[in-house]
């Protein structure tokens, strides 16, 4: 290990995190009522113009009136290039105590954190609360993602990081309409066999960004976030971005539509057999320390301290999730 060790983020189930629009509060009941992780009620993106008033106030109501149970409640603020965004900040954050977590959209440069990081404190000074609330930051721009390691750093308040894809794509100039799938023209085309035949095969054309915003997070102690997956008529396809994510290191993905909520916590969530196997990687170990043995044999292959690292974070996430 390194000399310089770096504080974890607070830890926090974050397997599903819902996006319900602060426009529509007939869905808070059914999203406080889900099996989401994580909920975040949007004023961004999910409202429209004539609507951020009312969508705050819609927010504040729902916060302080619905038993949301131990979810992460948690908003999504307008850009810092709006008028919206302080007002977001300070009517919700004053008078709902309820509040976790601020998602900040399109963050492109440290500063654009402690910007926000700054109106927070004096919001919690001046209410005396005792709850430090902690922030997520959507990565969903090239000036985001060109910036993303100095970001990570930017405020002890950041916990986790979320891929916007959408964004990122239109950022980007990305060929693509689709949200978070694939793209038939992002392959590579093999080289012809004996018969003369070759091969396509898709690529992930989002690989690369969600590869550095992860090493980013796990680098600086974050929960790296998978963004949304738009086709919500598609399971499979869903079930498959979150497998690439969770394969990747991520610890959770959006759900856009309440179906999406079971594929995220089901991908997410270490299988019975993981979880047998990894507790017997940690006795093993248990075992070969006590016999003075830095590394041991298990189901024919070795075992060392980096197993247990990995066995020991499974179990804590098992544990987690068990509540």
């Amino acid at each position: 290990m390194s000399f310089t060790l770096i504080q974890q983020a607070t830890p926090r189930l974050h397997r599903s995190e819902l996006a319900v629009p602060g426009s529509n509060p007939g869905m808070f009941e059914k999203a406080a009522a889900s099996a989401a992780d994580v909920i975040f009620l949007d004023l961004e993106d999910a409202v429209a113009p004539d609507d951020k008033e009312q969508a705050r106030k819609n927010i504040i109501e729902g916060l302080n009136d619905i038993d949301w149970g131990n979810k992460t409640m948690m908003i999504r603020i307008n850009g810092l290039d709006t008028h919206y965004a302080y007002r977001d900040v300070i009517e919700v954050l004053e008078n709902c105590p309820r509040l976790d977590m601020i998602l900040i959209p399109k963050v492109g440069v440290p500063q654009d954190v402690y910007a926000i990081d700054m109106l927070v404190t004096q919001v919690e000074q001046y209410k005396k609360y005792e709850k430090k609330l902690g922030l997520e930051l959507l990565i969903e721009t090239a000036l985001g993602m060109a910036n993303v390691e100095a970001i990570a750093q930017s405020s002890p308040r950041v916990e986790a990081m979320s891929f916007g894809v959408a964004d990122y794509a239109a950022s980007t100039r990305a060929r693509t309409v689709g949200i978070g799938g694939p793209h038939p023209d992002h392959g590579v085309l093999t080289d012809a066999d004996e018969s003369g035949e070759r091969q396509y095969h898709w690529a992930d054309p989002w690989h690369y960004a969600l590869s550095r915003m992860m090493v980013a997070c796990r680098a600086y102690g974050l929960r790296p976030i998978d963004g949304p997956f738009g086709d919500f008529s598609d399971p499979d396809g869903y079930k498959a971005a979150a497998k690439r994510g969770a394969v990747l290191g991520f610890e959770g993905k959006w759900a856009i539509h309440p179906s999406q909520i079971p594929l995220a916590n089901e991908v997410f969530s270490p299988a019975a057999a993981e979880v047998e196997k990894a507790q017997r990687i940690v006795d093993a170990m248990k075992q070969a320390a006590k016999e003075g043995k830095g590394a041991v044999s298990l189901d024919g292959r070795l075992i060392d301290i980096a197993s247990i690292r990995q066995a020991q974070a499974l179990l804590d996430k098992a544990a987690q999730i068990k509540g």
